[in-house]
């Protein structure tokens, strides 16, 4: 129990329209982006997770030096994945440098452990994508597409941020996909032809090109 506690800070809310993120982040470019955006809250004992858009959503932030020593994010992101107290989005610089040992971190964090990962060129385009999902979750739920409710499947804002990578998806069909298909997972092991069937195959093509690093 000790160990899940030391991973993840827990009850706790985060008010409309405010991003918590970890006191480390203090001065740094990203935050300095955040804090033209968004109402930032520091926190000093966020445990593993660097930043929450919402309360129940924890973003890992994996700098280009952690993708290179592999070790390092590996012990991090399974502690989280044994925790198992929020969501958590895994935001990975995917530079020149950091290209050839990408792929090793998307098979781990999404097929081995099941987080959603996105990757980011630097720490200003990840702070924009921070800056969506605050604004997003202060949205109502008619205007709010990642907060609809769904009969079928709940979407998860994780997941959908991820999916909206895909150039030239669009959110019509990031949402098909999450519906038929569940998970990133099932989405990145899928086939062209059952990736076709749901939103074409010119899409098809492209979503399996952004995913295809997971498998080379």
């Amino acid at each position: 129990m000790m160990a899940s506690q030391s991973c993840v800070k827990q009850n706790f809310k985060v008010p409309v329209g405010h991003i918590v993120i970890c006191g480390k982040w203090r001065g740094s470019d990203l935050a300095s982006v955040l804090q033209g955006s968004v109402q930032v809250l520091y926190e000093d004992d966020l445990g593993l997770i660097d930043f929450y858009p919402t309360g129940n959503q924890g973003v890992v932030y994996l700098p280009e030096a952690d993708l290179i020593t592999s070790g390092t994010y590996k012990r991090k992101l399974a502690k989280l994945r044994k925790a198992n107290k929020v969501c958590v989005l895994v935001m990975a610089e995917r530079t020149a440098t950091s290209q050839q040992y990408y792929s090793p971190l998307q098979n781990f964090c999404m097929l081995e452990l099941g987080f959603s990962l996105l990757p980011v060129p630097s720490q200003r385009e990840a702070a924009g994508l921070l800056i969506q999902m605050v604004h997003c979750e202060g949205k109502s739920p008619e205007l709010n597409p990642f907060g609809k409710k769904k009969k079928a499947v709940h979407l998860d804002p994780a997941i959908l941020t991820t999916l909206q990578c895909v150039p030239k998806l669009g959110e019509v069909k990031d949402k098909l996909l999450l519906q038929t298909f569940k998970n990133i997972q099932s989405i990145s092991v899928a086939s062209v032809e059952e990736l076709a069937a749901v939103i074409g195959k010119a899409s098809a093509s492209q979503v399996k090109m952004f995913f295809s690093e997971s498998v080379t």
